[in-house]
């Protein structure tokens, strides 16, 4: 028998491991220099927490067992786990700015084989709300992209509240399907349903609301909007012109109001980075605005504003994966330490670990013997070691640089 990993799972080696791992601290590095502090969070969760109030399908959970408290589950994304932890043990009446880098479980829907575990990196700037907290979000999100080297890239900036505004005038019983169709950009299922002219050219519009912001914009400001969809409206015009006055580079944005993400937990702005990769596109990241969220997990459902994104490390490696960005070999040992003799093996570790011990990251190896000196040699020059510590019986170490 050839043992596997499970379908869905798959096993990182030492490059890719370094490669990702080279991605995670760029963006640790970003996140930490905007002021957001590092949480980590149980992999495990009762399912109620998961599915952040009905937001999210119970199928797209990988259940675990039944336990006398309930059922668990693993957290198939972060945002409602780290809801679920600020609103019972943080302070509320002050901004929070948390980030993480985690894995995360999803159960792909009847397709074998499909990819299980992912991992993320990403930011929550919690108990804060306004078009300043919104522009913060975005900002940060285009320097991690900057930081990393992506090249060709775009933003794709929604409005969740406005949208479902655009939706309501739809039946009850195919707001849904109209949703749905909008979400998976379907135009033929959407002109098949069995709608009102009037209602048919008001969803072909809601489809086509996609493009440069001042064109778009334009358009919205033609319907017949309440008073709520009109404050919407100002704010998002507010927002984008604030993106364009702050960015240090030019921001390649494209104002989308037919986005609609597939966690319905968002209430405000909604967006999706989005790579120009040679072979096929890559959706970097995702965001948005939740200031109904938090309310699921207080105990007198209060509510409290929230906002943030999540970069997805797995499409951020292949659009880099390409590039000089990336490490291109896993990092090399320093130092290869040899004793000389069998009475030299204890003086051979006590210099290695001396070696170790060194202000700044050192990385030694101890050769296990078996090997002549040029055996040795040619190992540490495929290994790109280039310093060798020859140990004596009398514990005197003989220097080498390669």
């Amino acid at each position: 028998m050839i043992h596997q990993p499970p379908a869905g799972a798959r096993d990182l080696l030492p490059l890719e491991v370094a490669q990702k791992g080279w991605i995670n601290d760029s963006l640790q590095e970003v996140f930490q220099r905007w002021g957001y502090q590092r949480i980590v969070t149980s992999t495990i969760e009762w399912l109620d927490t998961l599915m952040a109030g009905g937001a999210i399908e119970q199928s797209k959970v990988i259940q675990l067992m039944d336990s006398s408290e309930g059922r668990l589950g693993l957290r198939p994304e972060l945002t409602a786990s780290i809801a679920r932890a600020a609103v019972t043990r943080m302070e509320a009446n002050t901004t929070q700015r948390l980030c993480y880098r985690a894995n995360v479980f999803r159960n792909p829907p009847n397709k074998h084989g499909r990819q299980l575990e992912f991992y993320q990196a990403g930011v929550e700037l919690l108990f804060a709300k306004g078009v300043l907290a919104d522009g913060e979000i975005i900002l940060l999100l285009t320097d991690c992209l900057h930081k990393l080297g992506i090249k060709k890239w775009y933003l794709i900036l929604g409005e969740a509240g406005l949208t479902r505004s655009l939706l309501a005038p739809f039946p009850e019983s195919l707001r849904k399907q109209v949703r749905t169709c909008i979400a998976n950009l379907d135009r033929v299922s959407l002109e098949n349903l069995p709608l009102a002219p009037e209602l048919k050219q008001r969803a072909l519009l809601l489809f086509d609301l996609r493009g440069k912001p001042t064109a778009v914009l334009e358009k919205v400001g033609s319907l017949d909007l309440d008073e709520s969809g009109r404050d919407i409206v100002n704010n998002l015009k507010f927002l984008v012109e604030l993106l364009h006055q702050t960015s240090p580079n030019p921001l390649p944005l494209i104002l989308d109001l037919s986005i609609i993400q597939s966690i319905d937990y968002y209430t405000g702005i909604v967006f999706e980075a989005v790579s120009l990769g040679e072979c096929q596109p890559h959706i970097l990241g995702r965001g948005g605005r939740y200031d109904e969220l938090l309310g699921v997990y207080h105990p007198q459902g209060k509510g409290f504003p929230g906002i943030g994104f999540a970069l997805n490390i797995e499409d951020l490696h292949a659009s880099l994966v390409s590039t000089a960005q990336l490490p291109q070999a896993p990092p090399a040992s320093d130092w290869l330490v040899i004793a000389q003799t069998e009475q030299a093996m204890a003086a051979a570790f006590i210099y290695a670990q001396k070696l170790r011990r060194s202000e700044h990251l050192v990385r030694v190896e101890i050769d296990l013997g078996g090997r002549s000196e040029a055996e040795i040699r040619e190992y540490a020059q495929d290994s790109r070691i280039n310093r060798l510590a020859w140990v004596q019986t009398d514990g005197h170490p003989v220097i080498e640089f390669l």
